[in-house]
């Protein structure tokens, strides 16, 4: 069994840094002892802690259906990771890697009204799906939040399908979330955020150029459970998260099944 579990690319001073940049390459294969969401101590606890804020557009009278909620917030974190602002000298860069060196944090915050307004004029992207819209920043200090994040509200993303979901395109990326994990949807749109990552990471320079040139088309879908673990164990990329909030350490959240990544299709 091969988990992947969010990495970045270690250089030969030890650094860990994120592998997108003008020229980018392959990633080394993750250390599991180094993981980003491991629930042991690491190394990685002594360096300062960032956190990726993501914000959720979520009127009263209007929320976003929650598949259509996890896809935009995980294409969300797929197009600041590929923003030239966040690579080489841009004025994210910093922040990413600083991010990146420690534990992988994504925490997902509500607004409505007024709230959305002052949160979408702080420096951020905003990503529109269907009926959701998340606005992702560059990552902040553990403890310091810019005061119009900080005073949005972590509980209350509770979300609805009003139908199912059709079956995904086997043609573009799934996101395989857990079937044996209840999540909130807060928690769900920062575990696909997670998987979305990962599958980055793991692709060649030519498939993330043509999956960000595309508009990063994925699916959200929660897996069958007689196929649960095939799929955790196929050599996918898996996320195990750390469990700061709502799950147990070490749970099996999402698999993340990029065609490019699928069994046979590897370099």
């Amino acid at each position: 069994m091969r988990v992947i579990l969010a990495h970045g690319r270690r250089h030969p001073a030890g650094r860990l840094t994120d592998v997108s940049n003008e020229e980018p390459t392959t990633p080394d294969a993750p250390d599991p002892q180094d993981s980003p969401f491991r629930h042991e101590t690491t190394s990685r606890d002594e360096a300062p802690q960032f956190v990726l804020p993501l914000v959720a557009r979520i009127e009263r009278a209007a929320p976003p259906a929650r598949t259509d909620a996890l896809e935009t917030a995980a294409r969300a974190v797929l197009t600041i990771l590929s923003d030239e602002r966040s690579l080489g000298e841009g004025p994210w860069a910093q922040a990413m890697r600083d991010w990146q060196d420690a534990r992988i944090r994504k925490v997902v915050r509500r607004a409505r009204g007024a709230e959305w307004r002052r949160a979408e004029a702080l420096p951020g992207i905003t990503v529109t799906g269907k009926s959701a819209e998340v606005r992702v920043y560059p990552p902040v200090p553990l403890d310091g939040w810019p005061k119009d994040l900080a005073r949005l509200q972590v509980s209350g993303t509770e979300l609805d399908d009003p139908e199912p979901p059709a079956g995904p395109d086997p043609a573009h990326p799934v996101l395989w979330m857990s079937p044996e994990v209840d999540m909130s949807a807060g928690k769900s749109m920062a575990q696909a955020g997670h998987g979305a990552q990962l599958a980055w990471w793991e692709l060649s320079p030519e498939d993330r150029a043509a999956w960000r040139d595309a508009g990063f088309p994925l699916s959200v879908r929660t897996a069958d459970p007689a196929r649960w673990r095939d799929l955790t164990t196929g050599g996918l990329p898996v996320v195990r998260d750390a469990g700061f909030t709502e799950i147990t350490p070490g749970s099996c959240t999402v698999v993340a099944d990029h065609p490019a990544l699928r069994p046979g299709r590897r370099l």
